[in-house]
């Protein structure tokens, strides 16, 4: 079977490839904003069969215009404009296929320097791996912090900075052994607030809480930032140093989410989880910030592809399945459950148990048939729900479609 993974290492740049590393991130967000405004010229000038455009057609444009208007532009790698365009051209894709399917969807923005991060990206010329160092077009062999080592076919490269910090990630190709189902029975996962993930054989999955422990540092970075002039060098080291905690805070984050997942894929042939509105609990001013830190749609993003790697099979229940309502004795679906309520108490058979706990218990009983025909059930009752669009980052299979059954 062929997967497409991504690998991602910290640079160590010197001083010279700093400074063409941020050559390189300009020259694609002018790329990003010189198409961005042809397109949105077209839209208002042309008529209705004129109005657009494609990525290939503006990177012609755009290499005649580089000739005479733009001529500083060939300092770096042709591959640099040329894939900023076609990110162009996959977000007003993606934004088209969000509002044909009736989700909201916002229009791409013009990119600023200072407020996005810097990130420009290959596909073609020399591009490998050598040990300790990597070797990208135009800018020849860079030092990495770690052996980069690819055991596949490599199809982009993708070069960000985060913080002061560089990385490259590479999208690989590579062909691996088709796995069968790990042996382990089936689990319930009920995520929440208090506890990242609830099983329902006991286990819990700690939640812990990166932003809010580090909510002090934030909120003095924050000020000390607000102090600063704009445009002093003051500035743009306490930018730097918000941009390193906040950073510090996903790597927290992301590596529980990496940690819980892999565990569960790898020894649960069957895991069930829930069809939570993310986009809806985080309007709950009061909770917005809990939600927020523990990840909830990362965390299914992950396990949807890593079930494909180690064989095992995903279910998401319905949304409007009452996982937490329900008595896992007895099935008596209670008509209130409010979140200040942390235990379960049957009214009908005195049943007395954590509510998470109780919800993946609810989770595990349900069965791959019934949790389809349930959403067919809801479908006929509930407004039509568009399927969500993946997100496709790092260490992800473009190959894993979204949906019930992973």
């Amino acid at each position: 079977m062929t997967v497409n993974r991504a690998r991602r290492f910290e640079l160590k740049p010197n001083n010279v490839q700093q400074t063409h590393f941020a050559k390189c991130a300009g020259v694609a967000r002018f790329a990003w904003n010189w198409a961005l405004d042809e397109r949105q010229r077209l839209y208002r000038e042309k008529q209705d069969n004129e109005r657009f455009t494609n990525a290939i057609e503006q990177h012609r444009h755009l290499n005649v215009l580089k000739k005479t208007e733009f001529p500083w532009m060939y300092e770096v790698s042709k591959c640099i404009p040329q894939e900023a365009i076609r990110n162009l051209d996959a977000a007003y894709a993606l934004y088209s296929r969000a509002r044909n399917a009736g989700r909201k969807a916002r229009l791409p923005r013009f990119k600023k320097k200072g407020r996005s991060h810097d990130a420009f990206a290959f596909t073609t010329g020399a591009i490998r791996t050598e040990g300790t160092h990597i070797v990208l077009p135009r800018i020849g062999r860079i030092r990495v912090k770690e052996p980069a080592v690819l055991t596949g076919r490599i199809l982009r490269a993708t070069v960000t900075r985060v913080a002061d910090r560089w990385f490259v990630s590479f999208a690989v190709e590579e062909e691996v052994v088709n796995r069968t189902s790990p042996a382990g029975c089936a689990v319930g996962v009920d995520l929440g607030v208090s506890h990242m993930a609830t099983l329902s054989d006991g286990r819990v999955f700690e939640n812990l809480r990166p932003s809010r422990s580090s909510y002090r540092k934030l909120r003095r970075l924050a000020k000390e930032l607000h102090r600063r002039n704009r445009g002093s060098n003051n500035r743009k080291k306490s930018a730097d140093k918000l941009a390193k905690a906040y950073w510090h805070i996903g790597n927290i984050r992301r590596d529980a989410l990496h940690k819980a997942t892999t565990q569960l894929a790898k020894n649960h042939g069957e895991i069930i989880i829930e069809d939570l509105n993310v986009q809806g609990m985080v309007r709950n001013r009061n909770l917005a910030r809990a939600i927020s830190d523990v990840g909830l749609g990362e965390f299914r993003r992950q396990l949807e592809y890593k079930c494909r790697w180690y064989g095992s099979r995903l279910v998401v229940a319905p949304r409007f399945y009452p996982s937490t309502k329900r008595c896992s004795s007895c099935g008596h679906v209670k008509d209130e459950m409010p979140l200040s309520e942390r235990t379960y108490e049957c009214e009908s058979c005195g049943l007395v148990l954590d509510r998470d706990l109780n919800a993946a218990l609810n989770l595990v009983a349900v069965s791959s048939t019934e949790t389809l025909n349930a959403c067919e059930d809801m479908a006929s009752t509930a407004p039509a729900r568009a399927p969500r669009a993946g997100s496709m980052k790092q260490e992800v299979n473009a190959a894993i479609p979204h949906g019930i059954d992973g």
